[in-house]
């Protein structure tokens, strides 16, 4: 059974120099190779990723680009994999047309070659870097196993291995029962059992003291770089663009504010994801049978202009994706309902389904048997009965 993991660096200045040119040559091959595609449709031909690595190589590495020498040969080589892999997702139409990925908004990241990592007392050795110090152990392998598709990233503040790796299938004992889980806004998810004998009901971290003191000082930072925007600014062109005193990257001042906001930014998604993981980990953890959820238009629902803001917050593909990957581990069935099932509508008593029933309407009452219970409560008993496995 493959499992991943994500460990983070204690790297020495002279690595994260490293990592800096190594993130740097894997975003340059990337561009490089769509770019020399492009000319060459412009021509009525194809180049592949073998020949652009041939010509790197051979040509370019030995007199204008000497610097590539300085980094793992593996980093140039995967970025180009990448863009290939890419351009190909788009020709056969199951992605986007992929762009050029620019230095300050891409993700910082490059390959570290896995035939060459290995497990050492304090951290690993890689290609070129050296021995890197970890903050927690790598994961023991079997001597013919190697870690897969390693990775080094940076999140704005630290640095990052992610690995692949190979376990055994443990066998557990699940308890027979069926968890219904519905997603929601109000609250982040309501588990419950076919008979509600157990039900729980996990708050929106959203709405926690934390984070709304971090969001406040975040409009804080931002309107205060917006003023320091403001007096960088000289005057406007005819097409109203701004016409600086002097370039950006001088205005030190700027730097450490949007430095500010990223941090921000990265505490927040830290809060929320940290918060998701110890939701499905309790979920998984009680061992039931079967995991029934919904599958969400998210989409669509983000189409909701007084909503999408609280649902992008409460990161459903997320939560859902770890729903899936844990309860693997423990052998549990994941099932996705269809998403114009009527869980919400329909009477987790007697069945009857309340055609009637509005977004604003919280506490489910049923016309026929007189049920009442909450709204999210009833759907997640409805979604516990679909299928259910005794």
């Amino acid at each position: 059974m493959q499992r991943a993991i994500k460990i983070r660096l204690l790297p020495t200045k002279e690595q994260e120099i490293l990592f800096w040119k190594s993130a740097g040559t894997a975003r340059w091959a990337y561009n490089y190779f769509l770019d020399t595609n492009e000319e060459a449709y412009k021509e009525g031909r194809r180049i592949t990723e073998g020949e652009v690595r041939k010509y790197i190589n051979n040509v370019l590495k030995k007199t204008t680009h000497t610097w590539l020498k300085e980094v793992g040969s593996n980093v140039m080589k995967q970025g180009v994999k990448d863009a290939a892999l890419a351009l190909q997702r788009y020709i056969k139409g199951i992605a986007g047309k992929p762009k050029f990925k620019s230095r300050r908004k891409s993700k910082i990241s490059f390959y570290v070659n896995y035939e060459s990592l290995k497990r050492t007392e304090n951290g690993f050795q890689g290609e070129k870097i050296g021995i890197v110090k970890t903050a927690s152990a790598l994961p023991k392998i079997a001597k013919n196993k190697k870690y897969a598709n390693p990775h080094i990233s940076f999140d704005g503040k630290h640095w990052y291995l992610s690995i692949g790796y190979e376990v055994e299938q443990e066998e557990f004992e699940l308890t027979g029962d069926s968890l219904g889980i519905d997603l929601g806004v109000k609250e982040l998810a309501v588990v419950s059992n076919q008979d509600a004998s157990r039900t729980r009901f996990y708050k929106n971290i959203n709405k926690s003291a934390e984070v709304r003191r971090l969001e406040k000082k975040l409009k804080r930072e931002q309107r205060k770089v917006s003023r320091k925007l403001e007096a960088n600014t000289k005057s406007h062109d005819k097409k109203h663009r701004p016409i600086w005193k002097r370039p950006l990257r001088e205005c030190r001042n700027l730097q450490r504010q949007n430095r500010r906001i990223q941090l921000l930014y990265k505490r927040l998604t830290d809060i929320r994801t940290n918060y998701l993981h110890q939701t499905t980990a309790e979920i998984v953890k009680t061992k039931p049978s079967q995991i029934v959820m919904e599958d969400l238009n998210v989409k669509g629902m983000m189409k909701n202009k007084h909503l999408a803001e609280a649902i992008a917050k409460q990161k459903f593909y997320e939560f859902k994706r770890q729903i899936k990957y844990k309860a693997e581990m423990y052998g549990i069935k994941v099932v996705e309902v269809n998403r114009f099932y009527a869980s919400s509508k329909t009477c987790s008593h007697c069945g009857h389904i309340k055609t009637d029933l509005k977004l604003s309407d919280r506490i489910y009452v049923c016309p026929v048997c007189g049920a009442k219970l909450d709204r999210d409560l009833n759907a997640a008993i409805n979604l516990a009965n679909y299928n259910a496995v005794v």
